[in-house]
This record gives structure tokens, sequence and C-alpha cells, in this order.
């Protein structure tokens, strides 16, 4: 089964973004390895604590097999981090899933990885889709190529069945 790194930001993270997909992970006999930008808890927007298996900045494309942005508010610590924009170029690069789903597709568009890709973001991210030449869907979950984006909690689920889609 696969290895799935899900980046979490060290506070403010959506929960249900971090928790359903996780959920359909395990369930489906995959190993997730959570990261942040930090070791200390992590708490999400509602309250959800999570305590991170290592720093993002340790993380290698050897870790994982597929790897996950996940969104809200605390992700736009990663939007300028040029460690997070090498880590997707470089797993995408290396024939990894990569993902992100809410806010957190800006990431990948700033890592210059949607240029065009169809692509769906939480509606706030759509300018800058846009800008770094993606092509905004307004879906709730949209697959091109090997980078699967999600525009929020309620694609959730869906967002993750499609990660694991791409891994087979």
């Amino acid at each position: 089964m696969a290895k799935i790194a899900m980046v979490i930001a060290k506070s403010n993270f959506r929960d249900e973004e971090y928790l359903h997909p996780k959920e359909e992970f395990l369930r489906n006999g995959h190993e997730v390895i959570t990261a942040s930008s930090t070791l200390k808890e992590s708490i999400g927007r509602f309250g959800t604590k999570v305590t991170p298996d290592i720093d993002y900045k340790e993380l290698t494309t050897d870790d994982f097999d597929a790897l996950v942005f996940v969104g809200g508010g605390g992700a736009s610590e990663y939007f300028d981090s040029s460690l997070a924009h090498g880590l997707a170029r470089e797993a995408y690069r290396n024939g990894k899933v990569v993902s992100a789903i809410c806010i957190a597709p800006v990431i990948l568009s700033k890592a210059g990885l949607l240029q065009g890709k169809k692509a769906t973001v939480f509606p706030d991210g759509e300018n800058d889709l846009i800008k770094g030449g993606a092509f905004y869907t307004g879906n709730p979950v949209e697959v091109d190529d090997r980078i699967v984006t999600g525009n929020g909690p309620d694609a959730a689920r869906d967002f993750a069945k499609k990660v694991m889609e791409q891994l087979k």
C-alpha cells in the first residue's frame, strides 16, 4: 500500500480536510505521515489536535507516494514557502501524486505546478490559480495528470478517493 504525506499548518488547518481524507486513506490500507512546520501540537480551526510525525522540511520524495496539502486559513503559511514549493515540484517531477484542498491549491499554483492544468480551489483562491496559469473550473474536485485539487471541506472524501485513484 501507498504512503501518503499530509502537510498541515501549525495552526488553523481545516479539521475535516485532514480528518476525512486521513480516515479514507487508512481505511483503504494506506500509511499516513503527518507533516507540519513544527513538531509541536497543531490545532485545527475547530479544535482538532494533531502532533505531527515529521517537520515538512525533513520530508523527501522517498518518504511518500502522494503529497497532500491540507487547507484552512493556516495553509497560507506555505503560500510563499520556497521549501513547500520545492517539495511539491520535486514530488511531481519524481512521478508522485501531488494534491491540495480548499485554499491550499494556491501553494501548487505559486510553485508553478498548475500552469496549463485544470484545477479548483476555495473561491478565495480563484485569482491566484488563474494568475498561476491554471484553468479554474470551480468543480468540487479536479484531476489533471497526477495533480488533484479540491475546493473545500464538503469535497474532502471525494478528494481523498481521487488521490487514491491516482496511486493505482
